[in-house]
């Protein structure tokens, strides 16, 4: 069970950069999103859309967008990753993951809006839900994409992820990654103090 404290998300907010050093605020989504968030996904391609979801869709349907908008319901979780463009703060990226405490596993799908890939957004963000992974207590992280999804693939290689088959779809395949840095070794400080204050109340701490 996480610590989080989910009264106060604005704490979890992290400040990362694009390659060209841009400001990229990454933060849990909420309820103002909403309509933000259904735009982020109707501009994406067709192919940025089918890669995410595994099907085509023009938009996230109700029962989907409900979903994304829980923070922290079943261990699941949505963050937005948000820039300032012409004076307005914009999604251009966003991912979701889920713990998985009886397997000590974080599972995630995460997408950049096409106007802005090759900026190392996929990168900073793929760190920092390791960042994440780690607070949780996560022993592994993993995601699932279409063999077809050359970038995805791409980027899960050079994070050092291993690849197998999916165990349920033979047009997806898995990429997973062994969790290994220490609660205080966590380089994003947010998610450093989540950490220690969840060793902290451990009742295996007390030794």
């Amino acid at each position: 069970m996480s610590t989080l404290r989910l009264e106060d998300l604005k704490q979890y907010s992290d400040t990362l950069r694009t390659r060209d050093g841009t400001a990229l605020n990454v933060r849990f989504v909420e309820p103002r999103d909403t309509d933000e968030l259904q735009h982020y996904v109707r501009s994406l391609s067709t192919r940025s859309r089918y890669n995410r979801f595994f099907g085509a869709i023009s938009e996230l349907p109700k029962g989907l967008l409900d979903d994304f908008l829980q923070v922290g319901e079943r261990e699941r979780f949505t963050i937005v990753a948000t820039m300032m463009v012409d004076g307005f703060e914009t999604i251009v990226a966003e991912a979701r993951y889920a713990f998985h405490a009886e397997t000590a596993t974080l599972e995630f799908g995460l997408s950049v809006d096409d106007r802005w890939h090759g900026h190392g957004i996929a990168t900073a963000l793929l760190k920092n839900l390791e960042c994440r992974a780690a607070a949780l207590g996560a022993e592994h992280m993993f995601g699932d994409t279409l063999r077809s999804n050359e970038a995805m693939v791409s980027l899960a290689r050079k994070a050092g992820f291993a690849f197998v088959n999916h165990p349920d779809d033979w047009k997806l395949v898995r990429f997973d990654r062994e969790i290994t840095v220490a609660p205080k070794d966590i380089p994003c400080a947010s998610w450093r103090l989540a950490a220690l204050s969840r060793q902290a109340d451990s009742p295996s701490a007390s030794a």
